[in-house]
């Protein structure tokens, strides 16, 4: 029974750094180790952690390396408020927020193009040395309205201190992988451009055959000669661009497929090095570990990269007079470049920005992207194959605009203790995090948006910003272990903690670019300013206390008070009571433990939070303000007008933060002789009082305010299966399994009187919504009309009809999550792999509709039948029987018509993870310098299927379309998924 007496022994780090035994614990936590976190092809901790823990849920904004990453944790609890985890890195608030904050404020620039990068992206994973989560309101009861979406914490190698006695050990980690994509559409050959078997130089791909006999062929066209070629499109587009390409007038072009979506991506490489060294005095009580690593990442994407230096120190000494002092300093330098990624329907981007997918995904087989220039001579404008020039090139699009974000990062904290007896100590710890956010924005004059025709956008824009923001973190605590009696244990922390938050946002906005190319704000004739400020204090007193009977019944209980500044004074103070209970039969109970049952615990929780306001809304909702602008318009002297102006928004001096309550229960058990273990978890939240944006009369002077409405409630469930399937003394054959199951779902109890709709994100067309008594974040949007019986109703000219009225389109939650994870080892071979099972769920997907849309993947090859759409006729009500064309179907219907059409069911098969390693025998290092040598070869995300979704797609559902938020089960074309593999190598010295 030697490991289950290790694993009642095992010791876990819990909120505000506090470790207590496992067993006593009433709630889940999830612990993730080292060897689960070194050595990935991805830099980003957030992707690392992609099927390592239940009930955590990770979405890529694409596959575009540095890009953001969404984490929620046991569904939403908001749908105004973040749902991001709160971040601890050795014991200190870090922030992981995603800023792609520029002139036009997050979620707009994120759909024009800027998409940020997540800033958790500054930890090195392979710096960690354990990572926990905790899940539930009764684990995160002392970080108060802060820990409400669960916390993910984070103990660095330089906080571990290289705890102790042993000597000076060096290891050095190098990895190199390439990175290509993953989820390349199944393009035909078998057309191209043109409409209806008819040549034309469109966005669609709907022309005649690349073979010259039969119906379809291009023998039946008069655009082409004897030879099958065209006149070039460069010599019979815009009178400009034949004046700026007089080498292609008289030119012939060949028509035939081109592989340009396939050949406009490249491998990119990854390399990454970390080094660190750890020792400590032979007594153990001087310990210390020193980090540096270095990440360089070329993503897949033309002008796609990721640099990143870290460097981590940190060090414990327990000194002779009763105190012990400890502290980390972290410095971390990231540098993230991408082409602007706007949102895109498949026409182009939506907005006032640039997309390098949006133009290149519907691009027609018969257009040759890499042989055709991309800029004008002349005037370095686009210049693209429509013969309008109204597509932006997607080489012009690489080579002319971008996003930039370079951060300087320094986080850290010292701590010191007094032992006032063996029993009481009393700490303090200050932490600091403040990072340096420069962000570029630009793109130089003459780019193409036919979608949106931004005039401001084709003049040339650059914009500068800079992102400030700092957490400062004082933390004081009482702390005591008494025995009461010999079976009654007890632990007491009492604290204070104030946390003072500030960020700070200025740059210049930059437009009308004079001399094209040089992107400095000189030479741009408008400039005006991204200013905007926010702070936070947060003070909070907190306790808690544990008592233990006889080693198998854990009582706790726990509370926090917390001040926040940016309520009124009446609602700025809430306390947060939570209580939980771990019980252990196989400990109470003689007999009950046996060798089928090793070990068992029951354990009940409840938690409460709240959600005060934040950055995801308004941070100072409760006042209404005046806006001064210096630059409002000008007279007809020139002079400039100062105006004095009263914004839309009604302050709400009434507003109350958002509370939260959870029950939790759950079970944790280790059957023959561990060989089996068991952690399940149910649970229930309820969010009321949401803080919600609610329309006025503008008769009273304002559109909108700020109130509490409402009750959302999620539940859940969350199962952690062990299996040692085989086991094997010494460096014989062993098979360990772990498979982690999570279904959780939201539903919107209460919407307040006023309403019971609220699209909360996307747009009010098309978004998610909280709809009264159906799940959160149903997609909301445009649908097929139904008659009284239900069918589906269609046109005269065979085409499905319009609903006037929107309604739910699709539930993009899933039905579960499963992940499989098997680690085989024989002798100092080792092999591991993790699998993904995502069921159900929808998805608004662009990227499928655009392809079927514009006739490109091996679906719409059936180009000379007729189809008749299953519904009645709207006239008489008679089943239909009008018939229409493929392109008819799939561009005036699919891409084009009800929303409700572009929806798919998202279940996901995915190879996650597969790594094949070979540690080096000890005797052959016995006369080497080193202690431990070991080469691993590794992939991510090597194969996947969305096995509801047209297979020509290739489509990955692992996307977040509106950007790192609230919002989720949407694909605006914003990028490919990543494929990475390679191999590293690991030595102790």
């Amino acid at each position: 029974m030697e490991e289950d007496t290790q694993a009642l022994e095992e010791v876990i780090v819990t909120a505000l750094g506090i470790k207590r035994e496992k067993q006593a614990l009433g709630y889940a936590v999830a612990e993730v180790s080292s060897e689960q976190l070194e050595e990935k092809a991805e830099g980003d901790l957030g992707r690392v952690l992609m099927g390592k823990a239940s009930g955590v849920n990770i979405t890529q904004q694409s596959g575009l390396s540095g890009s953001g990453t969404n984490i929620i944790i046991r569904g939403f609890n908001s749908f105004s408020q973040s749902n991001q985890p709160l971040f601890i890195v050795d014991g200190v608030p870090f922030n992981g927020d995603t800023n792609p904050s520029g002139r036009q404020g997050s979620r707009n620039d994120f759909i024009n193009g800027n998409n940020g990068s997540s800033r958790f992206l500054d930890l090195d994973p392979n710096s960690i040395e354990s990572v926990n989560v905790l899940k539930g309101l009764a684990a995160s009861t002392l970080y108060g309205s802060l820990g409400r979406n669960g916390v993910i914490l984070i103990t660095t190698k330089a906080g571990s201190g290289g705890e102790g006695a042993k000597k000076t050990e060096i290891t050095v980690t190098s990895s190199m992988f390439f990175n290509e994509i993953a989820s390349t559409p199944k393009y035909q050959n078998e057309y191209g451009n043109g409409f209806d078997q008819a040549f034309g130089w469109f966005f669609s791909n709907w022309g005649p055959s690349f073979r010259r006999e039969g119906l379809s062929g291009w023998g039946n066209s008069s655009a082409f000669d004897a030879n099958g070629t065209l006149p070039h499109p460069y010599s019979t587009s815009t009178d400009a661009i034949q004046a700026a390409f007089p080498e292609y007038q008289g030119a012939r072009y060949v028509w035939r497929p081109y592989k340009s979506f396939e050949n406009f991506f490249k491998t990119g490489t990854v390399t990454n090095t970390s080094i660190n060294v750890a020792g400590a005095s032979s007594d153990g009580k001087i310990s210390y570990n020193v980090n540096y690593g270095y990440l360089k990442d070329q993503g897949f994407t033309p002008g796609n990269s990721l640099n990143r230096n870290n460097f981590g120190v940190g060090g414990r000494a327990v000194l002779s007079n009763k105190f012990t002092v400890s502290g980390t300093l972290n410095y971390a330098r990231t540098k993230f470049i991408s082409p602007p990624v706007a949102l895109s329907l498949g026409n182009g981007a939506t907005g006032s920005g640039s997309s390098v997918f949006g133009d290149l995904y519907f691009t027609p087989r018969s257009v040759d992207v890499l042989g055709l220039p991309y800029q004008d001579p002349i005037t370095g404008g686009s210049v693209y194959y429509r013969q309008n020039n109204s597509i932006q090139h997607p080489l012009w699009t690489v080579n002319n605009s971008g996003t930039q974000q370079q951060t300087n990062r320094v986080f850290g904290n010292m701590a010191i203790q007094y032992d006032l007896s063996e029993n009481l100590n009393l700490s303090y710890r200050v932490g600091i995090d403040n990072y340096s956010e420069n962000n570029v924005n630009y793109q130089n004059k003459g780019g193409v948006n036919s979608n949106s025709n931004d005039i401001r956008l084709q003049s040339g824009v650059y914009e500068t910003w800079n992102n400030t923001n700092t957490i400062w973190d004082h933390n004081l605590a009482f702390n005591g272990d008494f025995d009461l009696t010999e079976t009654v244990g007890s632990t007491f922390n009492l604290g204070f903690n104030g946390r003072r938050e500030v960020f700070n946002q200025t740059g210049v906005s930059s437009d009308g670019q004079q001399v094209f190319g040089v992107l400095r704000h000189f030479n741009f004739l408008n400039n005006n300013e991204i200013q905007q400020t926010s702070e936070r204090n947060v003070i909070g007193l907190y306790g808690q206390v544990e008592f233990d009977y006889d080693n198998f019944v854990f009582v706790t209980l726990a509370g926090r008070n917390d001040w926040v500044s940016n309520l009124d004074k009446a609602n700025r103070s809430l306390f947060y009571p939570s209580a939980s209970l771990s019980f252990v039969p196989t400990t109470a109970f003689d007999g009950l433990k046996g060798d089928v049952l090793n070990y068992l615990k029951i354990r009940a929780g409840y938690g409460t939070s709240a959600g005060f306001p934040d950055q995801n809304s308004d941070s100072y909702p409760v006042a209404s303000r005046l806006v001064l602008d210096t630059q409002d318009f000008q007279d007809n002297t020139g002079r400039n007008i100062v105006t004095n102006t009263t914004p839309l928004n009604l302050g709400n001096p009434e507003l109350k933060p958002e509370q939260v309550s959870e029950i939790e229960l759950g079970v944790e058990s280790r059957w023959w002789d561990g060989r089996v273990t068991l952690d399940a978890s149910i649970y229930q939240r309820t969010t009321t009082d949401l803080i919600v944006t609610q329309p006025l009369d503008p008769s009273s002077g304002y559109y909108r305010t700020t109130t509490n409405v409402g009750e959302i409630k999620g539940e859940g469930v969350e199962v952690d299966l062990g299996l040692n399937l085989i086991r094997s003394d010494s460096d014989g054959f062993n098979w360990n399994s772990n498979i982690n199951f999570s279904a959780t779902e939201t539903t919107v109890e209460d919407l307040g009187a006023d309403t019971d709709l609220i699209v909360y994100s996307g747009y009010s067309n098309l978004g998610n919504a909280a709809i009264e008594g159906e799940p959160l974040g149903v997609i909301y949007s445009s649908r097929v009309l139904r008659d009284d019986a239900g069918n589906l109703v269609v046109n005269s000219a065979g085409d499905y009809v319009f609903d006037s009225q929107d309604g739910i389109i699709g539930d993009p939650n899933p039905d579960f999550v499963m992940n499989f994870n098997n680690q085989f080892s024989y002798k100092n071979f080792n092999f591991g792999f993790q699998f993904n099972w995502t069921q159900g769920g929808d998805i608004y997907s662009g990227t499928i509709a655009t392809l079927l849309g514009r006739g490109l993947i091996e679906e719409t090859v059936d180009r000379e039948n007729t189809f008749i759409l299953p519904g009645v006729q709207q006239s008489d009500g008679r089943v239909n029987d009008v018939q229409i064309n493929n392109s008819d179907y799939y561009f005036t219907n699919v891409l084009f018509g009800p929303s409700e059409l572009q929806v798919y069911d998202a279940t996901l098969l995915r190879l996650q993870e597969v790594s094949l390693g070979y540690s080096v025998p000890k005797k052959f290092l016995d006369k080497t310098p080193f202690g431990s040598l070991s080469f691993t070869v590794s992939g991510f995300n090597l194969w996947y299927d969305a096995i509801n979704t047209p297979d020509g797609a290739n489509f990955d559902p692992n996307t977040s379309g509106t950007g790192v938020g609230n919002g989720f089960g949407f694909d605006f074309l914003n990028g490919p998924s990543s494929r990475r593999y390679g191999f590293s190598v690991k030595a102790t010295f």
